[in-house]
């Protein structure tokens, strides 16, 4: 399932998602300042993860997180594993958690790459790494960015994402999956995919009219018209 999801966009696995009628269609998937940073790399899919961050200066006590409970938590969340992170400080992005070093680290712990309405830097030695970005910012300095807490519902971008949710993340955005429909979704897209080629097909073709444009919308797109 996972591979099947890697062949396909994020707009595609929304456009699926909608004809399961599990959830309205303006939920779902986080805002659009969220969007990966190497799109060469194809799109991002894994389980959450999820973190909250600060880089503002802050007492250590009761305001830092172990960070070897967080590598062993990141190890109890099935692969592949997709880190989702939401920072505290406002405005957001004042220092990048997440540059070489952590997605070395997380690439040895089985993520795929990081998701956060926060900041990144080091994208050139991330995107050679083949580590997927998803970020809101991009920073040259880490400032005093510490995590505060894991493995609780983080919002990010407008949506709450629990761990263990199923991410798909491309350079459009980031959408979470049901995972009741999950195993579903790789057909669904491709009988979408299919009733698009034919309106593709006939926009494009020297047989168009708008008659015909109509015939086929009552066909392939019931009661949208």
């Amino acid at each position: 399932m996972i591979d099947a999801l890697r062949k396909v966009t994020s707009p595609s696995v929304a456009n699926a998602i909608e004809t399961f009628n599990v959830r309205p269609r303006h939920q779902g998937f986080i805002s659009s300042e969220v969007r990966c940073l190497f799109p060469e790399l194809g799109p991002l899919v894994g389980y959450a993860v999820t973190a909250l961050i600060r880089a503002e200066p802050q007492p250590l006590q009761g305001h830092r997180a172990s960070t070897f409970a967080w590598w062993d938590y990141v190890l109890s969340i099935p692969a592949p594993r997709v880190i989702v992170v939401h920072d505290l400080d406002d405005p957001r992005g004042q220092g990048a958690q997440w540059g070489e070093v952590q997605a070395n680290i997380h690439r040895a712990l089985g993520c795929a790459g990081a998701v956060t309405d926060g900041s990144v830097r080091d994208l050139d030695e991330v995107r050679a790494l083949g580590f997927q970005f998803a970020a809101a910012h991009v920073s040259v300095s880490h400032a005093y960015v510490h995590m505060v807490d894991f493995g609780l519902p983080v919002k990010v971008g407008g949506l709450w994402v629990k761990p263990g949710d199923l991410v798909h993340a491309d350079q459009h955005g980031v959408v979470t999956i049901p995972p009741e429909i999950a195993e579903k979704i790789p057909e669904a897209v491709a009988r979408v995919d299919a009733d698009e080629r034919q309106i593709i097909g006939l926009c494009q073709s020297k047989e168009f009219s708008a008659e015909k444009l109509k015939e086929l919308y009552k066909r392939v797109r019931p009661g949208t018209y």
